[in-house]
């Protein structure tokens, strides 16, 4: 098809993300291409199980594959090791083995539990991501990142796994409330102040909304390149947690009422405040940045104290010891790493409340 685009990651394994209109109705030829029939344990959430999992079953039972289906509630609140153990039983129930496959059928919680499970039952089978929310679709189906939220804080038990193959299919766009659509957005802006002016641009005049599948396979490339070069995280991959430190918090603080897009979008927005405010970046960015969220109807600021933030974003993953590390942006499309004491978060975090 004209408009499909294709992004190969060269992880280890290697895998292609394709990105076009109608690849759910057509998910069953693609991934047999890929992989003898087999059975496909597919896993969607009671949000996304009634739009397209009766189209995925159908796509995939016509190519050979004998398909179950996993359906959980929906929600981060769900993200849990509850859930996860009523799908690791699902699997086993169902006897899958290690020739056969695991398919994520939603956004990025459905995408988290079932490769998590994937990752960990029989120590390791396959899985496919098929995205169905914009913020799925940008970033988290892409780089083998699974995990569920502890009571201490979010993703904080996890594994890497790389996936089979990402179908995204931007029809699936359509469907997405105005608020689930935002979220999405918020990593996209993200990944614009990470890498690219123009990129950050098209955000700013509404691109996004008019030409999604474009949007998505340039924020697939940054992503896939950062994921070959550190695919554990060690070094460069950091960068991708830009505005989520305070996200995270906030998302905690908030009891998982806030979606991970908006908490993300106020924690860029706070963290970039912060920067201007103590003389890490240029001038002007935070207003840009608060500006460009506020077009795409994210949030700006958060309802929480800076103590409360500062103590939550103290049990995030990416502290090591007694430091933490902050992705600080210098100006649109560069942003740098910066190391700190966990004990200066809190007047960071007051600044880019305050600012």
């Amino acid at each position: 098809m004209s408009d499909c685009k294709i992004i190969q990651v060269n992880t280890s394994p290697a895998y292609a993300v394709t990105i076009a209109p109608g690849l759910l109705a057509g998910c069953g030829p693609r991934l047999r291409e890929l992989m003898s029939p087999c059975h496909m344990a597919v896993v969607a959430d009671s949000t996304v199980a009634p739009l397209y999992l009766e189209t995925v079953q159908t796509s995939l039972e016509e190519a050979g594959f004998t398909v179950s289906t996993c359906v959980f509630p929906a929600g981060e609140a769900n993200k849990n090791f509850t859930t996860l153990a009523k799908i690791l039983e699902f699997l086993a129930e169902r006897r899958l083995t290690r020739t056969d496959c695991v398919a994520a059928l939603g956004g990025g919680v459905t995408g988290d539990m079932a490769g998590f499970a994937a990752a960990v039952y029989l120590r390791g089978v396959r899985y496919v991501q098929l995205p169905t929310t914009l913020l799925s679709a940008v970033d988290s189906s892409v780089g083998g990142k699974t995990a569920v939220d502890l009571a201490a804080g979010k993703n904080l038990a996890g594994a890497f796994l790389q996936p089979a193959a990402v179908l995204c299919d931007t029809d699936c766009l359509s469907s997405l409330p105005r608020d689930v659509f935002a979220d999405g957005a918020a990593e996209a802006i993200k990944t614009g102040v990470l890498c690219d002016e123009s990129l950050f641009s098209l955000f700013e005049d509404g691109t996004l909304t008019a030409e999604p599948g474009a949007v998505i396979a340039r924020c697939v490339a940054y992503k896939a390149g950062v994921v070959e070069r550190d695919e554990k995280e060690q070094g460069e991959r950091r960068l991708l947690n830009l505005g989520h430190t305070v996200g995270h918090a906030i998302e905690k603080c908030s009891g998982y009422a806030i979606p991970h897009g908006h908490a993300v979008a106020a924690g860029l927005a706070v963290i970039a405040r912060a920067a201007e405010a103590l003389g890490w970046t240029e001038e002007s960015v935070s207003k840009r940045i608060c500006a460009c969220l506020a077009q795409n109807g994210l949030p700006t600021a958060a309802d929480f104290s800076p103590e409360a933030l500062a103590e939550a974003a103290s049990a995030d993953k990416k502290r090591s010891g007694g430091d933490i590390t902050l992705v600080v942006p210098r100006r649109i499309g560069l942003c740098e790493l910066k190391k700190m004491p966990v004990s200066e978060l809190l007047p960071v975090i007051r600044a880019g409340l305050e600012g």
